[in-house]
């Protein structure tokens, strides 16, 4: 496997320079989806890589369940400082899947909580809740019956249902009750909830992940603005819905995460700022000549390198496994 192993723990720090460009310099659709694709991608590769090593650990530990060959010379040669990066790479990939089934286990018990207070209404995409206190957030789910939205021809299919208190709607005025739904509507059409799930849980995976959760949080809020204005047809709509709905509403329940959307208002100055100027060019692909573009190209190169490198250790391990066990 030689340093291979290894390159996939690491590389996630070629995408810190496009989180941070892509915040400003993309379209938050690109932004959210790039940015949870190479984090993702590095995720999965940087686990794998802790599961070789892993392997190669635990081979050499006396007792284990492994078969006696996989402890074989030829074995522990194929990974270099085999006796430190084998042991340490068991109690970190324990903590890597004890963090990320608490996060997957929290995940289901707060849908499971919003589904079961919902359980009583009756089944429409707006679910108004008789409380003093103002929030609003989406819940994901299956498609709601009458759940299509639209506004002259653009339409958005809800998968979910809008959540908000009579003490959000007092505070807000007519225009701004349609742009905090629309924003809320467009969280659940372009599924933002996956989009969370995959940066949070790679997070945990490798925490030089953790700055495109950040911006993945901002990108994705960012994404459902920019929808919520187009369908309102007033980026100032919008921006005012947005201030007023953070001015009101108390702390974000941490609940919220990545089961819930629009539960975190996010750096609302800099999305009122960026609804204050023109809408952002939906490109698919930033320019290569551009500092964007090359972070992008950056984060790719770094997570198609990190899949490779993971494919050859994988690959590699086999074969010599395979030797090992194999009679002479």
């Amino acid at each position: 496997m030689g340093v291979f192993v290894f390159l996939p723990l690491v590389l996630p720090l070629t995408a810190w320079p496009v989180a941070r460009l892509a915040e400003q310099r993309l379209h938050p659709r690109t932004a959210t989806r790039l940015l949870a694709a190479v984090a993702g991608v590095s995720a999965v590769c940087s686990t794998l890589c802790l599961g070789l090593l892993m392997i190669v650990g635990t081979a050499q530990l006396p007792g284990n369940p492994l078969p006696d060959s996989w402890s074989d010379p030829d074995v522990r040669a194929a990974l270099p400082y085999d006796e430190i990066a084998g042991r340490a790479a068991i109690p970190a990939l324990l903590a890597v899947l004890v963090s990320c089934g608490a996060a997957a286990w929290r995940q289901m018990r707060v849908r499971r909580r919003a589904v079961a207070a919902l359980g009583g209404l009756p089944p429409k995409p707006v679910a108004v809740l008789p409380d003093r206190t103002p929030y609003a957030y989406a819940v994901p789910g299956g498609p709601v019956r009458g759940g299509t939205r639209g506004h002259g021809r653009r339409k958005t299919r809800c998968h979910g249902r809008v959540v908000v208190s009579t003490g959000m709607l007092a505070g807000l005025a007519p225009a701004e009750r349609r742009a905090l739904f629309a924003h809320e509507r467009a969280h659940l059409a372009g599924r933002h909830h996956r989009h969370l799930l995959a940066v949070h849980l790679a997070a945990r995976a490798n925490p030089f992940l953790r700055p495109l959760r950040t911006a993945v949080s901002y990108t994705a809020e960012r994404w459902a603005d920019e929808e919520a204005a187009a369908e309102v047809g007033s980026r100032r709509s919008v921006a005012r819905a947005i201030g007023k709905a953070a001015l009101l509403a108390p702390r974000a329940p941490a609940a919220a995460l990545p089961a819930l959307t629009g539960g975190d208002a996010g750096p609302v100055p800099r999305r009122v700022a960026a609804l204050m100027r023109p809408a952002p060019a939906g490109r698919a692909w930033p320019p290569v000549g551009t500092a964007v573009g090359l972070a992008a190209w950056c984060a790719a190169f770094g997570a198609t390198v990190s899949a490779l490198s993971s494919a050859n250790s994988a690959v590699t391990l086999f074969l010599v496994l395979r030797g090992a066990a194999s009679p002479m």
